[in-house]
């Protein structure tokens, strides 16, 4: 027995860490609970029994991973969360993705019954490839921590290998000893340039969902599509950008009309660009400074398409030769005749404003150039359908005039729901910032919002009705084109940007590495003195860096809450409506976003912080393991004093004797008479225990009138007893006895 939790307890370990680096924010007793679930199974002594608990802890294990269901909704759940992990972005949010968090303890559980049982079996060599095959397949997903993962493994399967033996474990420091060597050998073998670095498990290479048979391009519909969203294969890198290390969302086209609740794409090309890149009366003379420009050189590796890329709101393009005529729309997009080629290179100026929550609060809703002109762009709501503006006197009364009885109703009235929520949620602000962040807060935590790239589909009203006032649940394009529709029923000019969150960093090469799991939408809303802003209402995603934004980690909480709070700000969402939105000085901005309350950025590192996440996972884990044993002993004890019959309770304190000496590893006869368990007491602790013997002895097999007299003298004895062992061994002896399950007939 032991060995058996001694193999599984590290492999389980190893496992958990393994899986647990696929989510962001992990619940520590989530996961011991599941590993004690699936370590409870090697305990047991006997295959049948095996067999029993294994069907228990399974039941548990899916109840907690997937709650109580049908089979049928189990598989359902389990199914699509598994093909979720080949479609969003890892590490993920267990709040925002919960059939992907319910997959990842079903792993752990798997992998750890798994290892678990074949140590109880004494087989090594199906414990490591348990460990082999559990440690890899997350590796698969998320790559990093290579060397690291590779040297654990090569523990854990030398452990199991010299502990599972069927030889006894005389030498087992030695053997250890040797593996720690060739461990380290690894490891420097590993890092050393005399030596290739062909890996042995090359885990990268895995592909457990589908196979490619050679390198495919992505191309992406940048309009709007609320069908579903479904990534094939594995990720697979689409750009990489030379650019500083601040994350930014890298635009590929703008979206600003929208046609029966979907967003299109309306550009107006010309051949010679603008300097910088934008239209007249709509560019802040900070855009114009070139001092504000960031460079970023744009590789393109597996992505086709015509759109070139570049960091937030793109100024400049520097066409690389060979890409054939570039033409430029003054929305702030640049694209080539055809597809980009793979191994094209070319260069990007962007401007990326970072205002401060008063410096927007104070943003006039003073509208120029096309915004204002007979064009009314970045204001329609539907063909030819252009709201008042922000601000404009008798707006809302107008607004309800075209729901109601003007020649575009019969057109709008399917989407009044959303702009009856508009008011409600943002109807209240004293100012376009203050509306714009009410609805990406309310979209991001207040809304009861979740993403899901396979939401229900809309039957008898439009999409986005349907997603806003019914399921709840949509991709990014959902709560994008929401959003933005919404805002422009308020009056304030928006659109839809679209193309990739920032993706990873590599420190190593300064650059930014693009997967097809990055593409994304998000919201851009204009301000006099600031030009286009993003925006982000979508839970799963948090790259932007504004403080503006309740998106980005940096969000200011106090300064938004005291901005709007003020005379230009939101005084009033509703009944408990602000406390809903978190406007109440909550430092939870998001279920992706981390806690603003926490240390900032830089005091404690990100491995730092997993390592300490591990040791907690690993010790609640043998807490639980503890703590159940402790349990099942007192159960089992207590239980044999429910009787009135002097004979069986002092059976009863025999057995109860027998117990602690067992767990203090006193071998004992099954068959030791009470006057032999004495001696054994006298033996090994110098404790007389003659006493308790007689009165035992009377008590089963004296007199009946004297039995139960007896019996309680028994009682006494033993506590008696107990109290002496107690003085006698050592704390840690003590603490050895308590959890040790020999008396439960489980030593192996």
């Amino acid at each position: 027995m032991p060995r058996t939790l001694l193999v599984g307890s590290l492999g389980a370990t190893l496992l958990a860490w393994s899986w647990l680096r696929l989510e962001e924010h992990t619940s520590s007793a989530q996961a011991a609970l599941v590993v004690a679930l699936a370590l409870a199974p090697a305990i047991v002594p006997g295959a049948r029994r095996r067999v029993a608990v294994t069907m228990l802890a399974a039941a548990s294990a899916l109840e907690l991973s997937f709650g109580w269901r049908f089979p049928g909704g189990i598989l359902s759940s389990f199914g699509r969360g598994f093909l979720d992990f080949y479609d969003v972005q890892v590490p993920f949010d267990p709040a925002t993705h919960p059939r992907m968090h319910g997959v990842l303890l079903v792993a752990v559980f798997a992998f750890t019954l798994w290892v678990g049982l074949a140590a109880a079996a004494r087989r090594p060599g199906l414990a490591s490839a348990g460990l082999v095959v559990g440690v890899g397949w997350p590796a698969t997903l998320l790559p990093g921590h290579d060397l690291l993962r590779g040297a654990l493994l090569l523990a854990g399967v030398l452990t199991a290998i010299v502990i599972l033996r069927p030889a006894p474990l005389r030498g087992l420091g030695t053997a250890l000893a040797a593996g720690a060597l060739v461990l380290v050998a690894a490891m420097g073998a590993s890092s050393s340039p005399a030596f290739a670095k062909q890996a042995f498990l090359r885990w990268q290479q895995w592909d457990l969902h589908s196979r490619q048979s050679k390198p495919v391009d992505v191309s992406y519909v940048w309009d709007s599509n609320y069908d579903g969203l479904t990534f094939q294969g594995k990720p697979r890198t689409v750009l990489r950008i030379k650019a500083g290390p601040t994350p930014q969302y890298w635009r590929a086209t703008v979206l600003n009309a929208v046609i029966g609740g979907e967003w299109i794409q309306h550009p107006v090309l010309q051949t010679v660009p603008a300097d910088p890149l934008g239209e007249a009366g709509l560019v802040p003379v900070r855009q114009t400074e070139k001092r504000l420009w960031i460079e970023e050189r744009v590789t393109v590796e597996a992505l086709s398409d015509s759109h070139l890329v570049g960091g937030s709101i793109p100024v400049f393009f520097e066409p690389a030769a060979g890409m054939g005529l570039v033409e430029y729309d003054l929305a702030g997009t640049a694209q080539t005749r055809d597809p980009v080629r793979r191994g094209t290179t070319y260069g990007v100026w962007s401007y990326s404003p970072s205002p401060s929550p008063a410096q927007l609060a104070r943003s006039k809703p003073i509208y120029s150039g096309p915004i204002a002109s007979s064009e009314r762009k970045y204001r329609e709501v539907e063909q030819r359908v252009y709201p008042d503006l922000f601000g404009a006197p008798n707006r809302k009364r107008d607004l309800e005039f075209m729901f109601s009885k003007s020649n575009y109703a019969p057109r709008l009235r399917p989407y009044r729901p959303l702009y009856v929520l508009a008011e409600q949620v943002a109807g209240g602000a004293k100012s376009p910032y203050a509306a714009a962040v009410a609805l990406e807060r309310w979209f991001r935590i207040g809304g009861g919002f979740i993403y899901d790239q396979h939401p229900p589909q809309a039957v008898g009203v439009p999409p986005l009705v349907d997603f806003v006032t019914r399921t709840h649940r949509g991709y990014c394009q959902h709560f994008a084109g929401a959003m933005a529709l919404m805002l422009r029923y308020l009056g304030i000019p928006s659109r839809v940007a679209a193309g990739f969150t920032s993706g990873h960093y590599d420190k190593g090469k300064d650059e930014w590495v693009v997967s097809d799991r990055d593409a994304h939408t998000w919201v851009e809303v204009w301000f006099r003195g600031w030009g286009w802003l993003p925006f982000d209402p979508t839970p799963s995603r948090s790259g932007l860096t504004g403080q503006y934004s309740s998106s980005s980690p940096r969000f200011d909480v106090a300064a938004v809450t005291a901005v709007l709070a003020g005379s230009q700000g939101i005084r009033k969402f509703g009944s408990g409506l602000a406390d809903k939105l978190g406007f109440g000085g909550r430092g939870r901005v998001s279920p992706d976003v981390r806690d603003l309350r926490a240390a900032p950025p830089g005091t404690s590192s990100p491995d730092r912080s997993r390592a300490w996440g591990l040791l907690r996972l690993l010790a609640a884990g043998l807490g639980g393991l503890a703590l159940l044993v402790v349990a099942a002993k007192l159960v089992v004890r207590r239980s044999r004093y429910l009787t009135r019959d002097p004979r069986r309770l002092a059976g009863a304190c025999r057995k109860e004797l027998r117990d602690v000496l067992l767990d203090q590893y006193v071998e004992v006869p099954p068959s030791a008479t009470l006057r032999e368990l004495a001696e054994l007491v006298r033996a090994e602790f110098g404790i007389e225990a003659a006493a308790f013997a007689l009165h035992a002895d009377a008590a089963r097999f004296g007199p009946a009138n004297g039995a139960r007299e007896a019996a309680r003298a028994t009682r006494r004895d033993l506590r008696g007893l107990r109290r002496g062992l107690r003085r006698e061994l050592t704390r840690s002896e003590r603490f050895r006895g308590l959890v040790s399950v020999r008396s439960l007939g489980l030593a192996g």
